[in-house]
């Protein structure tokens, strides 16, 4: 029987964890936590995903700010108000929310941003020091995904860790962390042009599907008794819902799932978790302050 890893109440958790760190620096005279966010253009994930950041801060306690811009908005004014909120030093942490519109560069935009305000850990200098070892933000999903394994006391050291995707936002960094030291796991990267992927997928102790393609992941290609974490967030047409569309993930999770020893659900698995690697992110900025 497999276990089903609940993202949403591991978040909740952290979210209290977080609220009582709050409250401690509250009492002691210290300023709060303060997180924002650029919001470009009417994406509706992009949009949804914003809201629910900044519920979460009212949840634990944090500042919050956003700002939103039209899609046409020229390259030079969005990154005018990076450049603000680097020189803000009532700002902790901020993130510019991904996608961006094509006339801007998604690389400028990230290396534009302070890193010791890189709340969603995508700066190379972050990337960098995550590589290497070294504390500072960790990208947001890789985050949350980590603290899901460790929560759930799954074990890592000397397991086979396959990662579907290469993306510098997950597949990438999320095959660093799972190599690194305590961690210990050995670590493939397959990606859209990998021979043979689904036998090298089924050799796996933990899969982990970044690769954005609803329902990839077949039960034929995962072993028994894996932990499959599946990251693909994928809005699809849903006739009858109130929406309209629902999340899918990469996993075909009905058949999938009895094959394993965990499994995450989409909804509900990763998503919450990146959302409060943010939180984590910007509170630890918070102590960074001199």
């Amino acid at each position: 029987m497999y276990t089903i890893i609940d993202g949403k109440k591991i978040a909740s958790e952290i979210k209290r964890e977080i609220a009582d760190e709050v409250l401690k620096m509250r009492n002691e005279g210290k300023r709060v936590p303060h997180l924002a966010a650029i919001l470009v253009g009417d994406n509706p994930s992009s949009q949804s995903y914003v809201a629910s950041k900044v519920k979460d801060c009212e949840e634990v306690g944090f500042l919050s700010t956003l700002v939103k811009f039209g899609k046409d908005i020229p390259e030079k004014i969005l990154l005018a108000k990076i450049h603000e909120f680097n020189a803000n030093d009532d700002i902790d942490g901020f993130i510019v929310q991904l996608p961006l519109p094509e006339q801007i560069s998604e690389n400028k935009v990230i290396e534009s941003i302070n890193p010791s305000k890189d709340a969603d850990g995508f700066h190379p200098v972050n990337l960098g020091k995550m590589v290497i070892g070294l504390p500072g933000f960790l990208p947001a999903t890789p985050y949350g995904i980590m603290e899901l394994i460790k929560r759930h006391n799954i074990a890592t050291s000397g397991k086979y860790c396959v990662v579907i995707g290469r993306s510098n936002i997950v597949g990438r960094p999320v095959s660093i962390l799972m190599s690194q030291k305590k961690i210990d796991a050995t670590v493939t990267v397959v990606h859209s042009r990998t021979k043979n992927i689904s036998s090298i997928i089924k050799e796996a102790d933990i899969v982990i599907s970044a690769i954005g393609i609803p329902g990839f992941l077949k039960a034929e290609m995962v072993k028994e008794g894996a932990v499959v974490i599946d990251v693909g967030t994928t809005r699809v047409v849903a006739p009858g819902t109130k929406s309209g569309f629902r999340l899918a993930g990469d996993v075909d999770f009905e058949n999938v799932a009895p094959k394993c020893s965990f499994i995450t659900p989409v909804p509900g698995g990763v998503g919450p978790m990146t959302r409060v690697s943010l939180l984590r992110n910007t509170l630890f900025a918070a102590g960074q302050r001199k």
